[in-house]
């Protein structure tokens, strides 16, 4: 679904961006607040079909939440405020983006160029000359941005990650790209999901744990961090007070001294790539069974707070590492 800061993420009391899965959008961060990545050989890239290859004149109607819309067919300078990382994934070209996504490493060779804006940024976006504005409902200035160019809200957490994605390629006329990456994707990860129940046990339990060495969260299966891909998409399994506690709300906050009641026999730790990492010095953490039995994967939180087909085909293969090396 990338945004804001406990321990990047945990100090922004809302941040709209769309990815959390079962009623949620793409992009995600934690509700307190929430690559230019190289494809592997097996995953297919989301590039033009031959028939959107060309560049196309006119406007088309688009229908969206807010109601009919004209858009370019074609739309080829747009200033994306939420839904960036689906933009990028399926080839817009992107001249104004929001301040959380440019902070991904995942993306920032990608958006190279682009500037940052915020809904209030007004005279900016107007300079960028935009023919498409992707925004959140929820946002200020929909009028006056609509007076700049065509404006496109979303919701956050009204479409599940794959939904938003199609919706994405509706409106940029690749929505045939973007069902063959869905496709192509649901299956690569039920294979992937099937490889690793093999490995670890049909009954394995897997856990998701974000941390800034003070404050601890598990999350459900959807909320980022690879939980979508987890649960949804590989089916593994979630330990039963994951599931009775944050499967619902979609994260669940925690103290260190429980920490051990929320993990599986497998965990993914998600942490800041410069956060502090003494907790992990601990007897508490260091009892813990699966971390005692070397079953922890370690992924970096700002490049995993969304859910696109660029973080996910990043988390494939930081999985496929993880529980099968």
């Amino acid at each position: 679904m990338n945004k804001k800061m406990l321990p990047i993420i945990f100090l922004l009391t809302t941040i709209f961006i769309s990815a959390c899965g079962n009623g949620t959008s793409n992009n995600e961060a934690l509700p307190i607040a929430s690559q230019s990545s190289s494809q592997s050989a097996s995953e297919p890239a989301l590039s033009p079909s031959p028939s959107e290859s060309s560049p196309e004149t006119g406007t088309k109607t688009y229908q969206s939440e807010l109601g009919p819309i004209e858009v370019p067919a074609n739309p080829q300078r747009i200033v994306t405020l939420t839904n960036t990382e689906n933009v990028l994934a399926l080839g817009g070209t992107i001249v104004g983006v929001d301040d959380w996504t440019i902070t991904n490493p995942l993306f920032t060779e990608k958006l190279a160029g682009a500037e940052v804006v915020t809904v209030d940024d007004l005279g900016k976006i107007v300079e960028l000359e935009p023919d498409l504005i992707i925004a959140d409902t929820s946002s200020n200035n929909i009028d006056k941005l609509q007076e700049i160019a065509p404006t496109v809200a979303y919701t956050w957490g009204k479409l599940d990650y794959l939904s938003q994605l199609l919706e994405i390629g509706k409106l940029l006329n690749k929505e045939q790209d973007a069902q063959a990456w869905i496709d192509d994707f649901k299956k690569r990860a039920e294979t992937l999901g099937q490889e690793i129940k093999a490995k670890i046990g049909e009954n394995a339990t897997v856990s998701v744990i974000e941390t800034d060495s003070k404050e601890f969260y598990v999350f459900g299966n959807n909320w980022a961090r690879g939980t979508e891909l987890l649960y949804q998409a590989m089916g593994l399994n979630m330990p039963e007070k994951v599931k009775t506690d944050a499967l619902g709300p979609g994260y669940y906050s925690l103290s260190p001294e429980v920490l051990s009641d929320y993990i599986g026999d497998y965990l993914v730790l998600s942490r800041s790539s410069e956060g502090d990492n003494s907790f992990m010095q601990t007897d508490t953490w260091k009892k813990i069974p699966a971390v005692k039995n070397n079953h922890v994967i370690e992924i970096v939180t700002e490049k995993t707070t969304y859910s696109d087909p660029l973080t996910l085909d990043y988390l494939m293969n930081v999985f496929k590492e993880g529980f099968l090396k």
